[in-house]
């Protein structure tokens, strides 16, 4: 019975069991004693020649107020580095720091200078390190930051629903009159929506290499740009084709989702020129804003004209595609940060591509000509109509 006992097949599996667990802490327990050495030992010290350390200092709020002028500043040194002097336009002025002290790699402190600055002007803010390391910030054109009241977010909900929300639903509107098209149409708004896609994708994407680049080094703006839109890309694929491609409606929901996303980053861009006065929206450029978004609801509608959705859904599709604008209006204008904004047009440009390789599927099934559907004269128009249009309206809109 005993023998029988120890052979049991949970007493044969324990032994390679336990093998498994000491191979994976052998090699961290090397590690560890490794570190601790290093650390201990400092065979580096050797190297060192009394050069200071190289320090880093990023600038990623401004906010201008009746207190004068604070930014906020992440440390991206290879110390613990200390803020000595604040200059405002070539003058050294007394500053606070919050919190105070040192700061270590990443972390971030408010500066607060109460310095008179001057509506409509240009001023530049030099911050000196103890080692005599400066670093400078220009603040192109002073206005006052916008404030949490009632009036000011009632206006960004205005602004994010007339270039966001409005024209998607005016381009969903064209959903009775588009449903007559016959083969050819079909394949000539497919091919349109990509085409627009194809626009929005290089857009985003060049939009959120910029603003990494503006960002603190750490972040490690263009890579988190590449791997946040490959694992956007890839999960949205995967969550698409569940329970096989996606069709109609929920075609359509991706579209608006993909949409959505990108209209997130822009809002967060039109907030954030709002906040530093770089940009004067007047009613031209709000007229520009919302053409270049009608199409994008054209898009939404494609894939759907086959069917009859409820008067509910093309209320979602709208808010899904055109509401993100307000909540980036919102968050830009208060709460700007260049690599957030990157992140958040890099998740929508991986999202737009999921979209253009969906409907792009969907336009060889549907003519059942395979790749060979892309070239045909009616989806080669509605590429070039597609890309054309978002491109001639966007002329209208960059600042």
């Amino acid at each position: 019975m005993t023998n029988l006992a120890s052979s049991s097949p949970d007493a044969g599996a324990t032994a390679p069991r336990r093998a498994y667990l000491l191979w994976i802490a052998v090699p961290l327990a090397i590690l560890a004693l490794a570190v601790a050495w290093l650390i201990a030992a400092d065979p580096l010290s050797a190297f060192r020649n009394g050069a200071p350390p190289v320090e880093a200092i990023t600038f990623e709020r401004t906010i201008l107020d009746g207190n004068g002028i604070r930014v906020l500043v992440r440390a991206g040194g290879s110390e613990p580095m200390k803020i000595a002097q604040v200059q405002v336009d070539d003058a050294y002025w007394q500053f606070t720091q919050e919190p105070s002290g040192p700061l270590a790699r990443g972390d971030t402190a408010w500066i607060s200078v109460p310095f008179p600055w001057v509506l409509g002007e240009a001023h530049a803010v030099n911050i000196v390190t103890n080692t005599g390391a400066t670093f400078a910030h220009e603040i192109p054109v002073a206005v006052p930051t916008p404030t949490r009241d009632t009036m000011s977010l009632t206006s960004q909900v205005l602004l994010g629903g007339f270039v966001g929300i409005l024209p998607v639903a005016i381009g969903l509107m064209f959903y009775p009159a588009l449903r007559g098209v016959g083969r050819d149409g079909m394949t000539f708004l497919l091919s349109l929506t990509v085409g627009l896609l194809a626009f929005l994708f290089v857009d985003a994407s060049a939009d959120a290499l910029e603003l990494a680049g503006e960002a603190a080094a750490l972040f490690q703006g263009s890579t988190m740009v590449v791997l946040a839109a490959t694992a956007s890309f890839l999960l949205l694929l995967a969550v698409g084709r569940w329970k096989g491609a996606p069709r109609g409606l929920a075609l359509a929901t991706f579209i608006a989702l993909g949409i959505g996303l990108h209209n997130l980053g822009e809002g967060l861009a039109i907030g954030a020129a709002f906040a530093t006065g770089a940009a004067g929206l007047g009613t031209f450029l709000v007229l520009g804003f919302t053409l270049h978004n009608i199409t994008e609801g054209i898009g939404i509608a494609a894939p759907i004209l086959k069917q009859r959705p409820p008067l509910w859904a093309f209320a979602a599709l709208t808010l899904l595609a055109g509401a993100p604008a307000v909540v980036g209006l919102w968050i830009g204008s208060l709460a700007y940060a260049p690599q957030w904004s990157a992140l958040a047009l890099a998740i929508g440009a991986g999202a737009i591509l999921q979209v253009i390789v969906e409907v792009g599927a969907m336009l060889a099934r549907d003519r059942g000509e395979g790749s060979r559907a892309l070239l045909a004269p009616s989806a080669m128009a509605g590429l070039l109509a597609g890309a054309g249009f978002m491109y001639a309206t966007a002329m209208l809109v960059k600042i």
